[in-house]
């Protein structure tokens, strides 16, 4: 163990750290893409020297990403990107691997972000960021600490919103890698994972049946259609809510209804937001909701469904059952809220299968590489993952399964390339 991590760290409970490994340990035996990088970095030690701080859903699986760039000769330290996901059990188990923790599950709100200011007061050259959080107290906060700063990568949707802003305005002081635009983050993280893992939480929170039940997704990108998908699978009858015309024709082309929120909203037993924006659920959707509608977020952060409206409009408000608050309405009807808004996935469950965070981890961890390769070419500015970074993770996941793929013969290629003889 690191003596420094260990009187560094600010923590819930040491005691834990045998669960923690327990849970690790479990994860790594089914990411085989993230061992292979791990093996590569141990050999080559990409990140000697260097201090890496990372802020994601502090959990097994992103744990052991932090053990693979640890692995790499950095020097890591990591925070939590939301305080109901922290699980306290891995952060004793990093702290006792040398990683410095600063997390804690569910701490006070000032706490919380005082946290992850001590992550950046270590210095770090690198960053992994969820949602923007640690960039953007790097350029309003603690700009004492940018020259330090050689760059970093983007895991969510949400953050790279928020990336893009401050580059067109000029504001961005050190280049990000946008990993949630990779193929195989957006295509299997946020579709299959995002799908699978919003239903383990709402179905592991409620213990209600969801067939036969009327589902609303709010927000058809692709998370939105993981979780509809999923919905569908389940036996739910789905309804899509878009404001982008050509999402919305694409979910009616999936087989499912598509109307305005305020129609959704008076039919509707569960709904699930998933548009990164906010107010989505609001007072006028509220005004019509059914007696007993259950909601729900799979967005970045706690805005898209507006509880202070929800708090108004009710003349009391309970926990009824574990991460499920009851908002009593003063004309007799109740509306349930799960996870105080937040990540349901995550909040209230053990976010993605650890096999499809085995792809965004390991895009992860070679876009840090990457970027600490080109941090001087590329300057500061929002850049995608390079294709052929994107295409060798998908090599090693069909390796990892026994398959494999064909290739184009010579002639092949040359047909391809040709526009005179066809």
């Amino acid at each position: 163990m690191s003596s420094n991590a260990k009187q560094r760290s600010i923590i819930a409970d040491p005691s834990l750290a045998n669960d923690g490994h327990l849970k690790i340990d479990w994860v790594r035996a089914h990411m085989p893409v993230l061992n292979r990088i791990r093996d590569r970095f141990e050999k080559e030690q990409p990140f000697k020297g260097l201090k890496v701080a990372i802020s994601l859903h502090l959990e097994a699986k992103t744990a052991y990403l932090a053990k693979v760039v640890q692995a790499g000769g950095a020097e890591v330290t990591i925070t939590g990107s939301n305080p109901l996901s922290t699980q306290d059990d891995v952060c004793a188990a990093l702290v006792e691997d040398g990683i410095t923790v600063f997390a804690k599950y569910n701490p006070p709100a000032e706490e919380y972000k005082q946290l992850l200011i001590h992550a950046l007061e270590t210095k770090p050259d690198l960053i992994i960021d969820d949602g923007g959080d640690l960039v953007s107290i790097l350029h309003s906060e603690r700009q004492d600490l940018l020259p330090q700063v050689r760059g970093g990568a983007e895991e969510t949707t949400t953050g790279i919103l928020r990336l893009k802003a401050m580059e067109k305005e000029g504001q961005l002081k050190f280049p990000m890698v946008a990993v949630n635009d990779a193929f195989c983050k957006y295509l299997f993280d946020n579709r299959y994972g995002t799908g699978q893992s919003v239903w383990d939480g709402i179905n592991r929170t409620t213990n209600l049946v969801v067939a036969g039940k009327t589902v609303v997704v709010v927000g058809y990108g692709w998370c939105g259609k993981g979780v509809a998908m999923r919905a569908k699978g389940l036996g739910a009858n789905v309804i899509v809510t878009e404001i982008d015309a050509i999402k919305a024709v694409e979910a009616y082309m999936d087989g499912f209804a598509v109307m305005p929120m305020v129609e959704a909203a008076k039919v509707g037993d569960f709904f699930v937001t998933v548009t990164g924006n906010r107010d989505v659920i609001r007072g006028e959707h509220y005004a019509v909701m059914k007696d007993g509608a259950i909601l729900s977020n799979a967005g970045h952060f706690d805005v898209e469904v507006n509880k202070q409206e929800l708090e108004a409009l009710s003349q009391s408000k309970r926990t009824v059952r574990r991460n499920i608050e009851e908002y009593a309405l003063k004309d007799g009807r109740k509306i349930y809220v799960l996870a105080e808004g937040r990540l349901v996935n995550l909040a209230a469950g053990d976010g993605h299968p650890a096999e499809i965070m085995d792809m965004t981890f390991a895009l992860q961890a070679m876009s840090l590489k990457y970027v600490n390769d080109q941090y001087e070419a590329i300057g500061s500015k929002v850049v995608n993952v390079p294709y052929e970074l994107d295409e060798e993770v998908a090599r090693f996941k069909l390796e990892s399964l026994g398959m494999g793929i064909d290739a184009l013969t010579e002639e092949q290629k040359s047909y391809l390339d040709s526009w005179t003889e066809h």
